[in-house]
């Protein structure tokens, strides 16, 4: 049996190409998901692993849409080599894991996924960190202005049930209740 595996990081982002050429490579059952790759707890691949036998094979397209972590690759090498099973990538065809140096192979190609990732979440966190600097908040903006928060607080203050209160400014009884939680205005 010759199965595929297809993956993308987000819901916004498309398996199309993926799929259509784990297709055309003759894969009789492809398995895909929207999950992140920095860890191998991901459901359809575990599930493709787990049924794994003697002389399958598994097609992706790259090493990162299998793993991104070097011991998370080695780690499914493994099962699919102990399922008797083999590994090819359509982009990477010096991964095959009928050779020797498959191991070394894979296991290069996944520290550079690793270290493309950290890379990411490093300029992720450089752009966050000069985004704040300039000001930029971050998160839900506030169900109330500061004037209807004032007010609202004003309204509780004065013995108005909180129910009342958040009818009046057309929010939930926990938006009134989180602002008493927070610092006054």
């Amino acid at each position: 049996m010759i199965y595929g595996y297809a993956r993308v990081s987000t819901e916004g982002q498309d398996l199309a190409d993926q799929l259509e050429r784990l297709a055309k490579a003759g894969c009789q059952q492809i398995f895909h998901e929207k999950r992140s790759g920095k860890n191998a707890d991901r459901a359809e691949l575990q599930s493709m692993l787990l049924g794994l036998r003697a002389g399958d094979t598994v097609l992706a397209t790259v090493t990162d849409r299998i793993a991104r972590d070097p011991l998370d690759m080695l780690t499914i090498l493994r099962t699919v080599k102990g399922a008797g099973a083999g590994l090819r990538l359509l982009d990477e065809p010096f991964i095959d894991t009928t050779s020797e140096m498959s191991d070394l192979i894979l296991y290069v190609v996944g520290w550079a996924a690793q270290w493309q990732r950290r890379n990411i979440l490093r300029n992720t966190a450089i752009g966050r960190e000069r985004a704040m600097a300039r000001g930029v908040k971050f998160g839900r903006k506030p169900k109330l202005c500061a004037d209807a928060r004032r007010a609202a607080l004003d309204r509780l203050k004065a013995g108005e049930n909180p129910r009342q209160v958040a009818a009046a400014f057309g929010v939930s009884e926990s938006t009134i209740a989180r602002l008493r939680e927070v610092k006054p205005i």
